[in-house]
């Protein structure tokens, strides 16, 4: 080549990466920031969220005020204090939180405090522990600042409780003092509409940095002190920052049986995509389930580092909603196993 070709060469070279990079970062641009979060009825969680991302604001601060919405929510039956009690008519909340760097913060079986979310950064930024429960979680709060609220119920609540307790002829107050027989358990299915009792949030920022939040009421007219999936990270959430953040809902002891989240990022790590490890997690629960399926439900959430995205579930009528600068907070229906 003599050097009138040879320059000819490196000026196309020039202009083609010169081209090329404006293209590059329009694709990256496409794919971050995003935020997702489980069932669409709870959509309006993401607009916060995407406020914060939008601004160049970090995932972790998006994934928190986000789920914050349905923890304010009174009407919301499934997420913070106006959600469905246990059968002793006690709300309990459950949260936690995770960030890029691996930090990780959970409450459990936490009564009276209205954001347990924020409660879960709390334990995760100032205390040396991951997971505080029960009193002891209140306690903290409290010393946080936090204020006892009222034990009502809210409306709602009120009237699903008493549904519940005339469905299944219980004494509420003896409970505790009775023994669960296989011919008589409580029902803790379809009452009310279907108990998904979760809000799980996770977010890329365009710093390319995942986040997730999971919170929740819990399982309605659990036994008291039940904790399911969600306060419990490789469970009701994970985040791996090289690979990508999965969150759950649905029926918890199943999602734990497995380490569901984490399980979704493990099949991620090994070259799925987010929709392919979403059903393979699901895959395994049915597997390993014990129970009727019929009655369950259970349902993933994944993203990956690209920005890609995927759910997968049990049973058909898992929505979620999607939030970035080409999806404006829009339902997406889940592909399923049994339906």
């Amino acid at each position: 080549m003599n050097r009138r070709e040879l320059l000819k060469t490196l000026s196309l070279s020039t202009v083609a990466v010169t081209a090329f990079k404006p293209l590059q970062a329009l694709a990256d641009s496409d794919t971050k920031p995003i935020v997702l979060s489980t069932w669409y009825d709870q959509h309006l969680a993401n607009i916060p969220a995407w406020n914060i991302l939008k601004q160049g604001g970090n995932a972790l601060d998006a994934v928190e005020t986000g789920v914050q919405v349905c923890e304010n929510d009174i009407e919301n039956c499934c997420v913070g204090l106006g959600g469905n009690p246990d059968r002793n008519g006690i709300v309990t909340l459950d949260a936690c939180i995770m960030d890029h760097k691996h930090n990780i913060g959970s409450v459990a079986a936490l009564e009276r405090i209205k954001n347990p979310i924020r409660v879960a950064r709390l334990v995760m930024e100032k205390t040396q522990h991951v997971m505080l429960a029960g009193q002891g979680a209140q306690d903290f709060a409290v010393s946080e600042g936090f204020e006892l609220q009222p034990t009502d119920l809210s409306d709602h609540a009120q009237k699903a409780f008493r549904n519940f307790q005339k469905k299944n002829d219980i004494d509420y107050i003896n409970i505790e003092k009775k023994k669960d027989t296989n011919t008589n358990k409580p029902d803790y299915f379809n009452v009310n509409g279907f108990n998904h009792d979760t809000i799980g949030m996770i977010a890329l920022d365009a710093q390319g940095n995942l986040s997730g939040a999971c919170t929740t009421s819990g399982m309605a007219f659990k036994m008291h002190g039940r904790v399911g999936d969600s306060p419990i990270i490789g469970a009701g959430l994970y985040v791996d920052n090289e690979i990508g953040a999965a969150t759950a809902t649905g029926h918890g002891e199943e999602v734990i049986r497995i380490s569901g989240s984490h399980l979704v990022v493990e099949f991620m790590r090994q070259g799925y995509s987010p929709k392919e490890a979403c059903k393979k997690a699901v895959e395994r629960i049915k597997k390993h389930t014990p129970r009727n399926l019929n009655k369950l439900q259970i349902g993933f959430i994944a993203l990956n580092k690209k920005g890609e995205f995927g759910a997968y579930s049990l049973q058909s009528g898992f929505d979620y909603a999607v939030y970035s600068a080409t999806l404006q907070n829009e339902k997406f229906d889940s592909d399923f196993l049994i339906g």
